[in-house]
């Protein structure tokens, strides 16, 4: 089921492609409703891609984001994607928390939480006036710059201190609100801030579920979060959770540097194709 291309806000095209919110959606009739347009195969499709994106991010600390959106997209245009990702990420980040909490940065991850939530806010309210072409365009473009952005983060070696990092958590906290595929930002920052390994993914966890929070209230203010929305962001939660245990039996076999290549790869060409399909629309 695809977005159409006409003017107005994203809660427009929700309502326009069949994304509007009953009267009662909370019956389980709505649920099943909820995923009726889309095929067993496709749901196959997003829970295979949920468990995969799952087990990457429990490893590199990123992936979730920066993958779904190249499945969902094309089943349900892009205006429900980052509400979809917000909810799911509950889970997965829930569960890598869980599975490294024993690594958390307290401090860091108070002080990013602090002031990225607030421009978080602002960036998930602009999401919300994005028709479905703006949507799509802002999430192409965002998952196709992660890719050269987190080489040129890595290269550089920047170091960042206290004042430094909650400088750069408020520009965080706005690509955030309004976009997907931004976590490889906040993994960066992290490990400019000193943080290694184990820590970096699970101080990332307890930072991205306090963003998902916010967004949540957000989108859940504005009107688009829906029954197909919860439907398919209980899907991919469920079915991620058990990824960061197993990422975490991978975490010092697994080569990082050959999932991050094939990664980088499939995160660009599917940007590619998310902003070609914008720009023919």
């Amino acid at each position: 089921m695809q977005c159409c291309d006409g003017n107005g806000d994203t809660r427009a095209d929700l309502r326009e492609t069949g994304w509007a919110a009953p009267a009662n959606p909370t019956t389980r009739r709505a649920v099943a409703d909820a995923l009726a347009d889309i095929s067993l195969l496709q749901l196959v499709l997003v829970a295979v891609t949920a468990l995969f994106a799952s087990v990457v991010g429990g490893v590199a600390g990123y992936g979730t984001g920066a993958l779904m959106p190249l499945v969902l997209v094309p089943m349900v245009g892009a205006a429900p994607v980052v509400p979809i990702i917000a909810i799911s990420a509950l889970f997965t980040n829930v569960s890598r928390a869980i599975a490294f909490y024993r690594f958390v940065d307290g401090r860091r991850a108070l002080l990013v939480t602090f002031i990225a939530g607030f421009t978080c806010v602002v960036g998930a309210y602009g999401y919300t006036l994005l028709n479905n072409r703006g949507a799509l365009i802002v999430i192409g473009a965002m998952l196709a710059l992660s890719v050269p952005l987190r080489r040129i983060l890595k290269a550089r070696s920047a170091t960042l201190g206290d004042t430094g990092l909650g400088v750069s958590a408020a520009g965080y906290g706005l690509l955030t609100g309004g976009t997907t595929g931004s976590g490889v930002i906040l993994v960066s920052l992290l490990l400019a801030a000193g943080l290694e390994g184990a820590a970096v993914v699970a101080t990332d966890a307890v930072i991205s579920i306090a963003m998902a929070v916010v967004k949540i209230s957000m989108f859940g203010f504005s009107g688009i979060i829906t029954p197909q929305v919860i439907a398919l962001a209980l899907l991919i939660g469920v079915i991620a959770f058990p990824g960061a245990f197993l990422a975490k039996l991978l975490v010092e076999h697994l080569p990082v540097k050959v999932h991050t290549a094939m990664l980088d790869a499939v995160v660009v060409i599917g940007a590619l194709a998310m902003i070609a399909q914008a720009v023919r629309s």
